[in-house]
């Protein structure tokens, strides 16, 4: 695939990124992770992962305006459609395409190339130690998902059967499992280095909270009130 390519998916990229928890630089922490990874993987196509991995969320506009859609479903066809347009041929185009409607964590398409499973694996990485409890917290907050929820006695909810959407609904839903979904030998490593100050930051916020809220109900429970 031409440089020309690249470059100009990388402008095309830029038009579509409006999320802050997706930016810009998120796009380029997973390009830089999967470059990584790439080195010890053998018979990847370099251009191709760079155009993926470039594109991979350009149809998050698509799902804010309608969550029904999926990103990867919509990104992959609107990254097809440029790609073809500016004279791609139709099996880069098509696998540029598998590599993004494969690369979503909640999704039951599993990658089948290289490609795909490097994207899926660098792109899943960015939502794991600090950086990604820093982007779920980023992102829910601006969605408005709260941090935790409450039960009828007043109880925090682990977020283990929380029919509402939480930040620990998403820890233990996605942040602590992503760890067991990586494809690739390198992948996994770098997920190893993290895994256990992503478990510690949840540990020690449910612990605060819990106290917290303890002491908040032998407030209302004083007789003096």
């Amino acid at each position: 695939m031409e440089k020309r390519i690249i470059y100009e998916s990388k402008l095309h990229m830029e038009q579509f990124i409006d999320d802050v928890a997706h930016d810009r630089e998120h796009i380029y922490r997973v390009l830089n992770t999967a470059l990584d990874i790439a080195k010890t993987e053998e018979g990847v196509n370099v251009s191709i992962l760079i155009v993926a991995c470039l594109l991979h969320d350009i149809g998050r506009g698509k799902q804010f305006e309608n969550p029904k859609l999926c990103h990867a479903r919509e990104g992959a066809k609107m990254a097809y459609i440029f790609l073809t347009e500016r004279g791609v041929n139709h099996e880069e185009a098509s696998s540029v395409k598998a590599c993004i409607e494969t690369h979503r964590f909640r999704s039951d398409d599993s990658p089948k190339s290289i490609e795909a499973k490097i994207l899926f694996d660098a792109d899943t990485l960015d939502v794991t130690g600090a950086l990604g409890i820093a982007r779920s917290l980023h992102y829910e907050g601006k969605t408005g998902i709260p941090l935790y929820h409450v039960d009828s006695k007043g109880k925090i909810i682990e977020g283990k059967n929380d029919p509402e959407e939480s930040f620990f609904k998403e820890y233990n839903y996605k942040l602590i499992n992503v760890y067991n979904r990586l494809y690739t030998k390198r992948g996994k490593e770098l997920a190893e280095q993290r895994k256990k100050m992503t478990h510690a930051f949840y540990e020690e916020l449910y612990k605060e909270i819990t106290a917290n809220r303890k002491n908040i109900e032998e407030i209302w429970g004083m007789e003096e009130l």
